[in-house]
């Protein structure tokens, strides 16, 4: 378990942050200026707080009551920045190496990169150094990967590329991970734990499907970029459509594309937006994907949109509506309805092993 406690005065603004992540990866999302950047470069031991306690289980890195302060070289941590900072005038495998050498020969093979060893920072695409610049943090053996926005300088085919590689470091390496991002497709394909922060608060945190799945998490995300994930499992292919059946616990839904083997776990992300609500099941449309939901909870926004949580079997679903359609629905939290989804409304960034 990382646990972090500070607190700290940068000019006019107040960092006061608590919050436990387990050993996985943990996302934490806000707006710029939010304070994400200055909780991760605190672990790191770059920002030193006024304040609190930092631990990753029984190892104190930080303690005020206590004067702990380890230093960065001490606390064994990786850190990934924005831009890959390597070194111009090493080879990529004397990047690597300046990291360290620890299981050298699996870090290459989980971030593929055998082909790219002899060749100079200048002649790898933005991806590529990214994937070098993973490497290299996780050659000092580190007991917790940082990683800060390491994604936002790329376009999305470079974005496409890099993805399933940090996807394979989170399930075949096992590093703990703490990933500052406000891309929520990033955080929903990535995370198993989400914090939120706003104006240098916790504003809320737990389990990335429960956070991004409930209506209040909708100002802080923003509404375009609200919306449910769910883990799903290959049930099936539908070869002569170019379609994938999916199941979870509130049945089926169908997807373009082939999408993984059958059996494998597949996380989606389903944006509130484009979650229809009807009260009857509906008959006639072109819409692939209809599930029966339980409305849970309600929630009216200042502007015209409505947030309406959803419960499908055992998993949480969101949609947004107008409130001129909730009340003419006369939506209530208990009512069973059906959510219809598009195929196509979960895009390619929205899908993950």
């Amino acid at each position: 378990m990382i646990s972090v406690d500070i607190k700290k005065r940068l000019g006019d603004f107040q960092l006061d942050l608590q919050f436990d992540a387990p050993t996985s990866v943990t996302a934490i999302f806000g707006r710029s200026g939010s304070g994400k950047t200055s909780a991760v470069n605190a672990v790191a031991g770059l920002l030193r707080p006024d304040a609190g306690r930092i631990a990753i289980g029984d190892a104190v890195l930080f303690d005020q009551a206590s004067k702990i302060h380890l230093s960065p070289q001490q606390r064994r941590i990786g850190y990934v920045f924005q831009d890959a900072r390597l070194f111009p005038h090493m080879t990529v495998m004397r990047n690597l190496n300046y990291g360290g050498s620890h299981d050298a020969d699996r870090v290459i093979a989980v971030l593929g990169l055998e082909q790219l060893l002899d060749r100079m920072p200048a002649h790898l695409s933005g991806g590529e150094r990214q994937r070098v610049a993973l490497g290299r943090a996780l050659m000092c053996d580190p007991q917790l990967l940082l990683m800060d926005e390491p994604l936002a300088a790329l376009d999305a085919p470079r974005k496409a590329e890099i993805l399933p590689f940090i996807e394979r470091l989170r399930d075949e390496m096992q590093v703990p991970m703490l990933y500052v991002s406000h891309d929520v497709s990033e955080v929903a394909r990535l995370a198993t734990t989400l914090v939120v922060i706003e104006d240098g608060r916790v504003t809320i945190a737990g389990p990335v499907g429960t956070v991004l799945s409930q209506p209040e998490t909708v100002p802080l995300v923003g509404p375009r970029a609200a919306g449910a994930v769910i883990e799903t499992k290959v049930a099936g292919r539908l070869l002569d459509d170019g379609l994938t059946e999916l199941a979870f616990s509130g049945g089926r839904i169908v997807l373009p594309g082939l999408l993984g083997v059958l059996r494998q776990t597949v996380r989606i992300r389903i944006p509130a937006q484009d979650v229809i609500l009807a009260k009857q099941a509906p008959a006639g449309l072109s819409a692939l994907n209809v599930l029966p939901v339980t409305i849970t909870r309600i929630e009216y926004g200042r502007g015209p949109g409505v947030a309406v949580g959803l419960k499908a079997g055992k998993d949480q679903l969101l949609a947004r509506v107008t409130r001129r359609s909730a009340l003419r629905m006369e939506l209530a939290v208990g009512q069973q309805i059906y959510a219809i989804i598009k195929a196509t409304a979960v895009g390619p960034e929205d899908i993950g092993s």
